[in-house]
């Protein structure tokens, strides 16, 4: 695994834009903004959360990264090096360091496949010239890595659980050694005790490889569990930015601290409430803040002048004309005491 200069972040991500057409086809001139303006670094081996109701723009701007769909502006950089720049096969080499896991394992699995035929796919494409017999004791050792049963191999999809297709679809990525996984609500859809270990599981293998990650969910707990640092999204923007303790300790944007009343016990792993307070987060807004409708703390300023992401505390940014400073001083105040 190669390494970044000090000074340069594995994955950064400068003024994003994503757009697309009212039929849902991804298009670069103007239509519907599904992401706008959105940056944020992430550094090697770390767990970055991301956050958000349905519709915030999640799940494209994780596509975008990958350039599974078009950007309209702004800038990926891996190492340094903008992928929006890169033609298909260089592109095609950077992907074998960066991979995805999705939210429906079984319907991103090949029905027509056997699980050793799915996981033996990223050796043919990234190390065609690995010999049979290394490639079957490779996706063995997968196998195993993954805590699925030897058998597993000649199996297909549609006989496995949920969990257990998970599981074949996290080994798929992780088969060409990646060093960013991006895992798009990866066990959102899955009972809450199966959650926990395929979570159990990511940080296993994150701990043997020394990956970062992009952890996309609805369940805060999952999100507090991981992930080092947490960006909260909200209508294709981000609206706060915040080491873990400083997020869920003192949330200053509304939204940020909706999200975490919306969820009875935050602590408690059993949770699996969804984020989603109301109806899906709309596009970003031209004029004014995008939750002045919901917030309780709107102001005249609020619906006149869009908020930018600004630095309020060392590592802590939130885009809000009206952040809850006497909430955060006095959360503050109180970790520091004895």
């Amino acid at each position: 695994m190669s390494l970044s200069p000090p000074d340069v972040p594995l994955l950064e991500v400068r003024s994003l834009r994503v757009e697309f057409d009212a039929a849902g086809g991804f298009l670069r001139r103007r239509r519907f903004v599904a992401v706008d303006e959105l940056s944020f670094s992430l550094c090697a081996g770390e767990t970055l959360g991301l956050v958000g109701e349905s519709g915030s723009g999640k799940s494209t701007l994780a596509r975008a990264l990958l350039r599974l769909v078009p950007a309209a502006a702004g800038e990926v950089r891996w190492r340094g090096e903008n992928l929006f720049d890169l033609g298909r096969r260089a592109m095609r080499e950077h992907r074998r360091a960066m991979q995805m896991v999705f939210q429906d394992a079984l319907a991103s699995l090949d029905p027509r496949m056997t699980i050793g035929e799915i996981l033996a796919e990223p050796l043919r494409l990234f190390e065609p010239r690995v010999a049979w017999r290394e490639r079957c004791l490779r996706i063995e050792r997968m196998i195993e890595r993954v805590g699925l049963p030897r058998s597993t191999s000649n199996r297909y999809p549609h006989e496995l659980s949920g969990g257990q297709c998970q599981r074949v679809a996290i080994g798929r990525a992780m088969m060409s050694g990646p060093e960013l996984l991006i895992c798009d609500e990866s066990v959102s859809s899955l009972d809450v005790s199966i959650q926990g270990q395929i979570v159990n599981l990511l940080m296993d293998l994150q701990a043997q490889s020394g990956m970062a990650m992009l952890f996309i969910s609805h369940n805060l707990a999952v999100v507090r569990h991981l992930s080092r640092r947490v960006l909260v999204m909200y209508g294709g923007r981000l609206v706060e930015t915040a080491a873990r303790e400083a997020l869920f300790g003192a949330p200053l944007h509304p939204y940020t601290r909706d999200l975490l009343d919306a969820v009875p016990s935050i602590g408690a792993v059993r949770s699996s409430v969804r984020m989603a307070v109301g109806e899906a987060a709309p596009g970003p807004s031209q004029t004014g803040c995008a939750y002045r409708w919901r917030c309780g703390r709107a102001a005249p300023i609020c619906e006149a002048e869009r908020p930018r992401l600004e630095n309020f505390a060392a590592d802590h940014q939130v885009a809000c004309h009206r952040p809850a400073v006497l909430g955060y001083s006095a959360a503050m105040n109180a970790e520091s005491k004895p």
